[in-house]
């Protein structure tokens, strides 16, 4: 996949930079408009979504529409994002006050105070959107590959200049995102999201139980992106009897797949609970031959996921 990212100052044409750019690369153009009505088709209303949350949502899109398309997305703060990955050119636009001056009191048929007032404005919601989001309200330039002056230079020719750097770079010619890499990318990102407690619409869940530990509704919440229906403690098995047949003993796995006919049981570091734990597990097992369960701790939880494939699975979102 290809991605060029176009953010910059307010007041310097950089959507209108970006369609052209898009339109020479024959790239998809990616707005911020659009990314909103993505991220309220699959992950419900933004209002009611944390904003640290947004550079995981925004990550998510991102690759699913790699999938389909090599991308221009002109949305602030995708800059942050795949820093590491090769396939990315970043571009920052900016000017002087004056000519963003100007550029607004066109766009917006308004006298220069007018003007002056709604940058003003623009600028402190721009740095206080990345702040929220980001955790940082002004963006360094080393993040940038290409800075371009909107007060010297037209969008057609900005356009041009990113299309060139774009093709020097040889952004065209690679492939686009293949399944499997997404699958670890969007499995990367849904882990993150699930300390959020955020999961798509239409999730297969049971009825929720209280739980016992916070690695539990974490766990939950990861089973809930891959539509994995689950059910928390569903069965106890005794384990050991008195002289009359009463149970003394007993074990209660925490999560119960049956679409894998598989118990998961949690476990934590301490090394007391562990010892007693994998006894009453031996127990199980000799006592329950057929019963398929495993024992992980919270660090392995992707372990579980990439070994019964789960990261595979179709997500409809």
């Amino acid at each position: 996949m290809a991605v060029v990212t176009v953010s910059g100052e307010p007041g310097c044409r950089i959507e209108e930079t970006a369609r052209l750019a898009a339109r020479r690369l024959g790239f998809e153009l990616f707005t911020e408009r659009a990314l909103r009505r993505l991220i309220e088709e699959e992950f419900g209303p933004e209002r009611l979504l944390p904003d640290r949350a947004f550079p995981h949502l925004l990550s998510s899109v991102l690759a699913r529409l790699a999938r389909e398309h090599h991308l221009v997305a002109s949305i602030p703060g995708a800059e942050f994002l795949l820093r590491d990955y090769e396939a990315v050119l970043r571009v920052w636009i900016g000017a002087a006050e004056t000519h963003r001056v100007g550029t607004l009191m066109l766009e917006h048929r308004l006298e220069r105070p007018e003007a002056l007032e709604l940058l003003a404005k623009l600028e402190r919601d721009l740095k206080e959107d990345r702040r929220r989001k980001f955790g940082r309200s002004m963006v360094p330039p080393h993040l940038f590959d290409l800075a371009l002056n909107a007060a010297t230079i037209e969008p057609e020719a900005m356009a041009e200049l990113i299309s060139t750097a774009a093709e020097y770079r040889g952004l065209a010619q690679r492939g686009l995102l293949a399944a499997p890499v997404e699958a670890h990318l969007q499995f990367q990102v849904r882990l993150q999201l699930a300390r959020y407690r955020i999961t798509p619409p239409g999730n297969v869940r049971l009825p929720a139980k209280p739980f016992v530990h916070p690695s539990e509704e974490i766990f939950a919440n990861l089973l809930d992106f891959y539509r994995i229906a689950w059910e928390y403690e569903p069965r106890s098995f005794p384990l050991e009897w008195d002289d009359d047949g009463r149970v003394t003993e007993a074990f209660t796995p925490d999560f119960y797949l049956p679409e894998f006919d598989l118990y998961v049981e949690l476990t934590t570091l301490k090394q007391s609970l562990v010892t007693k734990k994998n006894r009453k597990i031996r127990r199980l097992r000799e006592l329950y031959p057929g019963i398929n369960i495993q024992v992980f701790y919270e660090k392995d939880f992707q372990n579980l996921i990439f070994k019964y494939g789960l990261a595979e699975r179709p997500v409809a979102v």
